[in-house]
This record gives C-alpha cells, structure tokens and sequence, in this order.
C-alpha cells in the first residue's frame, strides 16, 4: 500500500510568553501534519533559526500521550514504532528553554479504515516541469495538472509544491576501481549532503561487494558528513544489489524519496540479477538521480542500465570521465530536488496485478516539459 501525506500548516507556540518576531519557533518536520504513519517513524524536530538550538535544554517528543524520549541536543530526532495498521496518532514535542519558557508543536496523523486499509492503494507521482528554455516551471497548482492511468484520467487526491519533506539515500561505490578519486568524490558528496535542508533524512549507503549503512535517515550535517569520512575503496561492484537495498531503505511515510546513485563500472559481485533491480525500480516512487563516472561512461550496459532506471523513476542520468566535474552534477541535482511537485491519486481497481501500467502527466497549456516516472507494477497480496 502507498501511503499519503497532506502536509498542513500546524499551530506553533510559545508558552506562557507573548508571540514576539524574535522568538524561536519549535516544529516537528516529521510526521506531518494529516499524514498516515505505520512501522517503523521517526521523530524529527527542528528550531530555528537553528542557532537558537543552543538556548535549548532538552527537546521531549511523546506519541498518543506517552513520552517516547528526551533529547538533550541537536539533532532532535527518536525512533518509534506505530504498529503495523495506520491508525490515528497524536505527536507532541517539546522544548525547554535556559529561561525556563516552553515551544510546543503538536500534528495529528490520520488513520485509515479496516476497507480502506485492505482495498486502497495509492499512486504517488513526483514532478518536475521545465519550459521552452529549460528553465524549472515554479508556482503551478493541482488545478494546472492532469494525470492518466493507461490512458484514463484520473482525479489528483493529493497535491504539494513547497517544504515537502524527503528522505533520500546516497548510494556511492566504493569498489577498489575507486581507490584514485575517492578522495575527491567524498568532498563533492559532502558538499552536496551540506546543502540538503537540515530536516531532510539522508542515509548513507556505500557498496562494493557488500553494503554498507554508516549513517541512517540521518538529519545532522555532522552526521552525515562524518558517515562519508569513514568510506574507504576496496572489493567488487555489486551495483544491482546496491540499487534493490536503496529502493528497500527508503521509509513508509509519504513524501518526496529519492536515490542519488554513484558508479564508475560494471556489476562483478551482485546476488540479484539486472531484471529484479529494473523491475524493483518500476514498483517504487522514488526518483532516481544515476551518475556513471569515469570507466562507466565507457561501458554500454552500464549506461544503459542507469539511464532506464532514471528515465522510469522520471530522474535523470549523468555521464562524466572527470571526477572534477561532480559538483556541476551535484548542483543539478540539487536544482530538480528543489523544484519537485508531489501528486498522488487512487490506484484504479484491477492494478494489483503485477502488470506495468503507464502514467502520464501533463501540464495546462502544453509549453511545458514534464519529468516523471513513466509507470508502476503493483504486486498482488
């Protein structure tokens, strides 16, 4: 089952003291506001501006009443699990202040009726429109889009164009092929984590032979970058079994999901065959940014498996011999994550059938270029 978010403005307070244009603010950026959660959520929380975190004593987060933990520093962030059925849920998290004032912020998550549950299924479609000039298409809204299922319209349930929340996985090889620019690639992936909003979920995969986790949905740029700062080039490339665990890492909740994917050469080590990793990709929403460098600009498979995987997710691929020249690919990339819409309608009856069924989006006035995954594969219960 696709899950669905509708992110609403929730009340922000300060308690006990009047509202003032100074005062920092608390928000709880994960769940949002009138979404459904299930499994495995976590709890994430920013102040800002983020330097009146150090003004912060502790930040205590609580579910349906109950008090799940205490954080004494930032990143404020704990892990909780909802259950398997998506029930309704209240989250509550607060800060304590050195003067002693409180910031609170409450959201409520939705639940979904036992038919609901059983029978519904959600297609989540993430956008991005660009016009005659390539030029990223901002300020669109639901009524501007229309979306086909095998050829039939179908009403957009769902619709966000600003703050959507993403989680996001880095997957960087890091075969012994790598031993020479891996120094360089760390920088540039650092960087390109740093500017990332700070309430973004990053995971760090690193894969050879093996796959590695260093950093999971992180929200710390610390975190994050010292999870890079541990990677070192040794061993095979199992890049199809890189590309399954990446799709499988991203979370349950709605929103924007997106894997950066990062190879310099073929696949020597995987379990999982080419088809299961392509055929993973068709079932999943998440956007798919593959970057092939050096040797793999070279190599005809690679290429065409990169590219397939991005054109279906609706990324993008991108080719270089030059590891010099990743922060102007890391800078486009960037670009598309920062003007994404995020649609989603009800899966029509009969879809559950492991069959791939076409989705085509298009854009009032047709001057518009519009990049988005090309289909789906729903399996059968």
């Amino acid at each position: 089952m696709r899950l669905l978010r509708i992110a609403l403005a929730a009340p922000l307070f300060l308690c006990g003291l009047a509202p003032q244009a100074s005062s920092p603010v608390l928000r709880l950026v994960a769940p949002t506001e009138g979404g459904y959660v299930a499994g495995p959520v976590r709890l994430v929380a920013v102040i800002e501006p983020s330097n009146a975190a150090g003004d912060v004593t502790q930040v205590t987060f609580f579910a349906d009443g109950h008090q799940i933990c205490a954080i004494a520093r930032s990143p404020f962030e704990c892990e909780w699990h909802a259950g398997e059925r998506v029930a309704e849920h209240t989250f509550r998290v607060v800060a304590t202040l050195r003067n002693g004032a409180r910031l609170v912020h409450t959201v409520h998550t939705r639940g979904l009726s036992v038919t609901e549950d059983v029978d519904v299924d959600v297609v989540q479609i993430t956008a991005v429109i660009t016009d005659t000039a390539g030029r990223f298409v901002s300020g669109l809204t639901r009524e501007d889009f229309r979306v086909f299922d095998d050829g039939e319209a179908q009403t957009i349930t769902h619709f966000e164009s600003e703050s959507i929340p993403l989680e996001l996985v880095a997957a960087l090889d890091v075969s012994s092929s790598m031993r020479e620019s891996i120094g360089t690639v760390k920088q540039t992936a650092k960087r390109f984590l740093a500017e990332l909003s700070p309430s973004d979920q990053v995971t760090v995969l690193a894969f050879n032979e093996n796959i590695f986790i260093p950093a999971r949905r992180a929200t710390d740029p610390a975190t994050r970058t010292r999870a890079v700062d541990r990677l070192g080039a040794w061993g095979g490339t199992a890049l199809y079994d890189a590309v399954i665990r990446a799709i499988e890492i991203l979370g349950r909740q709605s929103g924007r999901r997106a894997i950066v994917l990062f190879s310099d050469g073929d696949d020597q080590s995987s379990h999982a065959a080419l088809n299961a990793a392509i055929r993973r990709t068709e079932g999943s929403d998440a956007t798919i940014y593959a970057i092939g460098l050096g040797r793999a600009v070279k190599a005809p498979a690679l290429q065409k498996l990169l590219e397939q995987i991005a054109s279906v997710s609706g990324g993008r691929a991108f080719f270089t011999e030059e590891v010099s020249r990743l922060d102007g690919v890391f800078d486009d990339v960037l670009e598309d994550l920062r003007h994404q819409y995020l649609l989603s309608y009800e899966t029509p009856d009969g879809r559950r059938d492991e069959e791939w069924h076409s989705i085509q989006v298009e854009v009032a006035g047709g001057r518009h270029t519009v990049r988005a995954r090309q289909g789906y594969r729903l399996n059968k219960r």
